[in-house]
């Protein structure tokens, strides 16, 4: 018998992931994307013309957080023997980013299984991404489609 990977998802489960966001991550993320705006890699530049003062993260860095945790919540089915699917980010809902991140900060993204639609095979869980103020940061929804693997003929013989 088969199994797919939305047995193992209950509603309310809760994963998290944290770290503090540093110089190395502003500056690689933006070598990665071409993302240089003074906002991120101009330190003088917040100084003199932000009301932030300091240099903040990108939000789609942010964002890569929420897929770092979403991956954290699959990690203990993936490997199961006998699915029959498997997990595919489908996407990102309702992004938002309610205070900036700002270098040095501490963000912690907390993932929380919302639905789950078995007939559809996809789990949608609420994403809160907090700084160590326990202000929160960014929100979203994250959709996770559970895929039926293909036939091969391995599992045939």
């Amino acid at each position: 018998m088969s199994l797919s990977g939305l047995d193992f998802v209950e509603l309310g489960q809760v994963f998290t992931f944290a770290k503090t966001v540093g110089e190395t991550d502003i500056v690689l993320f933006a070598g990665i994307t071409g993302d240089f705006s003074d906002t991120h890699v101009n330190e003088q530049y917040m100084q003199e013309k932000s009301s932030i003062g300091k240099r903040i993260a990108h939000g789609a860095l942010t964002v890569g957080y929420m897929s770092t945790v979403s991956t954290i919540s699959i990690a203990h089915i993936i490997h199961k023997e006998g699915l029959s699917d498997f997990p595919v980010s489908a996407g990102y809902d309702r992004v938002r980013f309610l205070k900036p991140v700002i270098l040095g900060d501490t963000i912690t993204a907390r993932y929380t299984i919302a639905s789950i639609d078995k007939e559809r095979g996809r789990s949608v869980a609420k994403v809160e991404v907090f700084n160590q103020h326990n202000e929160l940061v960014a929100v979203s929804e994250h959709i996770m489609r559970w895929a039926k693997k293909l036939s091969s003929a391995k599992d045939a013989a």
